[in-house]
């Protein structure tokens, strides 16, 4: 039988906060195919996260098909916009949700792997997060600031992922990020840059994937999913509507499930992938290949 086996791999995940969204989806898959996953969280989010693990809130969720309960092997404090811990100000360190963590960024968490497992010591690293602090105001009404933030959070965040983790990673590992459809096509009401944010996010990818693939062997891919009332997703005002909308005008009409997009990681990230980088891939019921809504029987919609 041909599965997906990534028995003695290790994977990070960062953008893990909570057992709803895309990441802990992707971490739970990748924990099925037998990977032993650690995950990055933002500083603000961490103790919630942590104690609701340890208070038993999310049993239910972490419970695996064999009926084991998935093990984060590592919790890392994680906050994407910091390549490094001297790129964040005092005043922010020093802050109640930063002060009870050494280092933060993404090269800290890089260094704290480097020194818990040795190098190399990864195969996978999922880029699961994103952040646009004005992604409700139209691109018109966007600052400057907000455009850049979410550019370098959502997109910035990946390169220099790849840049800290690609030496820690073992011969053919694998990068994956997570992508949206509006990086293509006007989505109204996601806004404040999160769009191009998107569309850089694509273009990175491919030349990352050369990059990469050149310098360790590494693959990198994208993976665009669907709309899901994840928590973060549900911050942007109208995810009900997307899911209605693109649930009734897909090929299968239908709403994805955050299953869906872990289960599509898992094999983009396994050896049954082995010559698949540089590429983005759908997992959104194919809407993506729409052209015209089909919810209405003057257009032939059934």
């Amino acid at each position: 039988m041909l599965a997906i086996d990534l028995t003695g791999k290790r994977a990070l995940v960062a953008g893990v906060a909570d057992d709803q969204g895309f990441g802990f989806a992707i971490a739970k898959a990748l924990a099925e195919a037998g990977a032993t996953v650690c995950v990055g969280t933002w500083p603000p989010a961490m103790k919630i996260f942590t104690t609701m693990l340890q208070r038993g809130k999310m049993n239910a969720s972490l419970t695996l098909s064999s009926g084991e309960k998935l093990a984060f092997e590592k919790i890392y404090p994680l906050d994407a916009d910091y390549d490094t811990l001297a790129d964040a100000t005092d005043e922010l360190r020093e802050s109640r949700r930063y002060r009870d963590y050494d280092d933060f960024s993404i090269d800290g968490v890089a260094r704290a792997m480097a020194t818990d497992f040795g190098e190399p010591c990864l195969d996978i690293v999922v880029h699961s997060l994103a952040n646009g602090p004005e992604v409700k105001k139209p691109l018109l009404e966007t600052s400057r600031a907000g455009y850049l933030a979410a550019v370098g959070v959502s997109t910035y965040s990946f390169t220099s992922m790849v840049q800290r983790f690609g030496p820690l990673l073992r011969p053919g590992g694998s990068f994956l990020a997570l992508t949206y459809m509006a990086s293509e096509r006007v989505v109204p009401g996601y806004g404040g840059g999160m769009s191009s944010a998107k569309a850089a996010l694509e273009s990175d990818t491919r030349l990352l994937a050369y990059e990469a693939g050149r310098r360790w062997g590494h693959r990198v891919n994208v993976l665009s999913a669907g709309a899901l009332a994840s928590r973060a997703a549900s911050a942007i005002g109208f995810i009900a509507d997307m899911i209605d909308y693109t649930s009734r005008n897909a090929p299968l009409p239908e709403p994805i499930s955050a299953d869906d997009v872990g289960h599509t990681a898992a094999f983009l990230c396994s050896p049954l992938a082995a010559a698949i980088t540089g590429t983005c891939v759908y997992v959104d019921k194919g809407f993506h290949a729409m052209g015209v809504a089909v919810d209405r029987e003057a257009a032939g919609g059934k």
